[in-house]
This record gives structure tokens, C-alpha cells and sequence, in this order.
């Protein structure tokens, strides 16, 4: 589970400051029915076809098709991290909502603050890491969906070199690409990964720069942790390959796109509403993976063969089952200086993953600063 190493750990939604968005409201209720519980959601960014706050959308709409009459659900979107979400959060209680979600980790404090003056309200810190009597808090292990992607990464490169477009050195984004670069060494020993930082979460001009530049030094199939397509457009242009993170974005890189590491938040959240609605809910915390459900690797292009999709999903399949875990190490793992940080037989902790300050032998660069 998430624990306070997590508080350096910026949340995977790659935070967009922007102003106060608009408000949309979905409602399925039939006249007959009892109460609905009130729900509400607020998003970072506005709403797109794609990313972070689509897949939060996406489990939104899968929990209000599941519980229909008995919940009404809404949501806020583009609502910046600070005062403007400390707002929104107070407003979305004094609504009537009783169940809030607040998924991006700048919400943490504005969630726990606005908890205080609402204790008959339960609330879901996602990506957070601090809980309270009405405060749970979930997050993902995403670095399970990087390893497989490496699977399909090492299978399809050509050159033996991919990239890796990173906003910021924290944790969560260390984790991904030790995965990834683990995932494709797993299949080709000499796979190495190159990594470009941003120092940035969502700058498209960068990220699609940045691809490019990897393009340009021998690189053919790219990743990324930021928080636009931009890396997704890059590849399509250049006849390139590369894995989408968030969702699916085949819509934007038709070609490029080999596979997806997808979030699914449906399941936890229409577990969390029942709970409210039963009375069994407890201030949880979570941090599921592809056993729960919450990560998926998958939504392969058309240039992967079906061996490859196949031998990806047998091992998510054995992740699942508990068979294949991304930091075993069945030999001695070194960092990219050569120090053993993973022994021989061992698996890392939670501990040791949520403070990960490393990067595994394969990958060229340094931890930026």
C-alpha cells in the first residue's frame, strides 16, 4: 500500500496548472426511485479524447452504468491544483455530493482540508497518500504496465534502442522506466533505453521535440511519462513506433502505436460507491495493480505480430496471478553505475519500490536534478 516515502511522489496524471474549467453533470435516476447518493468528481485538465483525466471519465461513466438510478454522478474539469481545487471540492460538498473523488496528488491537502468541515462526507484521494476518518485514498502500480510494454518494445525494436520522455525524476516515473527497460531486456539482452527529461508534465512542444531528438539518435520505438499525445503524434510522423500511457491512442498514432498501458478506475469506483451506499465504507488504501484490474496492457497496432501479443498477455496473465513480479531478480540487478540494487532472489518491497532513486543498468542517463 502507499506509504509517506509516496510524499515526494507527484501524482501520474502529469499536473496541468489551468484555470477554473466548466461543469457537466450526467444524471440517471427514475422517478420511483429512492435518493440517489450524490457523486462527485474533479479532473485537473479538461476533458480529452485521451489521458489521464479520460480514463477517470471513463470509470465515471462505467460506475454510473452500473448502480444507474441509485447514484447521480458529476464532475468538474480543468480545476488547477491549490485554491481553485480547494474551492471546487467545498462547492461539490455543499451540493449535496457525500461522495467525493479528487484524483491527482495536488489535490491531497485541498481534500483533506475540505474533509475537516465535512465529516459526514467520505472522500477518494487518488494518488494521494494521507488518509482520515472520511478520507480514503488508491493509486496504481503503473510500473507493472511499463514492464510489459518493455516485452513488446524489446520484440519490435529493430535497432535495439528505445526512448523514454520523462517529466520529472520522482519515484513513480523511476519505477516505469526501470520496468520498461527490465520488460525489454527481458527479451533482448541488449536493449537499452534513452531517456530525455522534461522537468515537465505537460509541455506538447517539448514532448513532441524530444521525440524527435530520440528519433534522430538511432531510436525506433519510443515511451513517455508526460501528459499530452504529443510523444504518440511524434511517432506517427516519423514512421516510428511507440507504446501510448493513460489510454488508448491509436486515434492519434493509427500506425505508431504498438500497445497501450491503460488505467481502468471503473472497478474501484463502483466498489467504493456500493460501499457508501451499503454502509460498509472504510478509509482504504489502495494500490492495485494488474491483479486488481487497474492496469492493462493491450490495444496492440497492426505492426505487432500475434506471437508478440500473445506472449504479452501470457504475462500479464502470470502477473496477475502473482507468477511474474517486474522487480525479481532471477540475477544479481545493477544500476546504471554498476552497484547491485536488487540481489540475486530477491523482490523489492513496496518500501523500496515507493522510494526507488535509481536507474537500472540499460538505461543511458542520469537522474535529473
Amino acid at each position: 500500500m502507499i506509504k509517506n516515502l509516496a510524499a515526494t511522489a507527484v501524482a501520474a496524471c502529469c499536473i496541468t496548472l489551468a484555470p477554473l474549467g466548466a461543469f457537466s453533470q450526467t444524471t440517471s435516476k427514475s422517478p420511483d426511485a429512492a435518493k440517489p447518493l450524490k457523486i462527485g468528481f474533479v479532473y485537473v485538465a479538461p476533458l480529452s479524447d485521451a489521458g489521464w483525466v479520460r480514463q477517470h471519465e471513463e470509470g465515471r461513466k462505467e460506475l454510473q452504468a452500473a448502480l444507474g438510478s441509485r447514484v447521480q454522478t458529476s464532475y468538474v474539469e480543468d480545476v488547477a491544483e491549490g485554491p481553485d481545487a480547494e474551492r471546487v471540492i467545498r462547492d461539490l460538498a455543499q451540493q449535496g455530493n457525500t461522495l467525493i473523488f479528487t484524483p491527482s496528488f495536488g489535490y491531497m491537502e485541498p481534500t483533506l482540508k475540505v474533509a475537516q468541515e465535512f465529516p459526514n462526507v467520505k472522500f477518494e484521494s487518488i494518488t494521494g497518500y494521507k488518509t482520515a476518518a472520511n478520507v480514503a485514498v488508491a493509486n496504481a502500480r503503473y510500473y507493472e504496465g511499463r514492464y510489459l510494454s518493455g516485452i513488446v518494445a524489446g520484440r519490435m525494436s529493430k535497432t535495439h534502442l528505445a526512448g523514454y520522455v520523462a517529466g520529472f525524476p520522482i519515484p513513480e516515473v523511476l519505477q516505469g522506466i526501470n520496468a520498461f527497460t527490465l520488460g525489454m531486456r527481458s527479451v533482448d539482452p541488449r536493449a537499452e533505453v534513452k531517456v530525455v527529461w522534461l522537468n515537465a508534465w505537460f509541455d506538447p512542444t517539448r514532448e513532441h521535440d524530444a521525440a524527435m531528438t530520440l528519433f534522430n539518435q538511432n531510436v525506433d520505438v519510443v515511451s513517455f511519462h508526460t501528459g499530452s499525445s504529443a510523444v504518440m503524434a511524434a511517432a506517427q510522423e516519423r514512421g516510428k513506433m511507440a507504446i501510448a500511457y493513460h489510454s488508448d491512442m491509436r486515434s492519434v498514432a493509427p500506425d505508431a502505436q504498438i500497445a497501450a498501458v491503460t488505467h481502468r478506475w471503473g472497478d474501484y469506483y463502483t466498489a467504493r460507491a456500493r460501499a457508501v451506499l451499503d454502509g460498509s465504507w472504510k478509509p482504504g488504501n489502495v494500490w492495485g495493480g494488474v491483479k486488481e484490474g487497474m492496469i492493462r496492457v493491450g490495444d496492440f497496432g497492426p505492426k505487432v505480430p500475434q506471437a508478440v501479443r500473445a506472449e504479452v498477455l501470457s504475462a500479464q496473465k502470470a502477473m496477475a496471478q502473482g507468477k511474474l513480479n517486474a522487480f525479481h531478480a532471477v540475477d544479481p540487478v545493477r544500476d546504471n553505475e554498476g552497484h547491485v540494487v536488487i540481489a540475486k532472489g530477491e523482490t523489492l518491497s513496496d518500501e523500496k519500490i515507493l522510494g526507488m532513486n535509481w536507474l537500472v543498468a540499460g538505461v543511458q542517463g542520469k537522474i535529473s536534478h
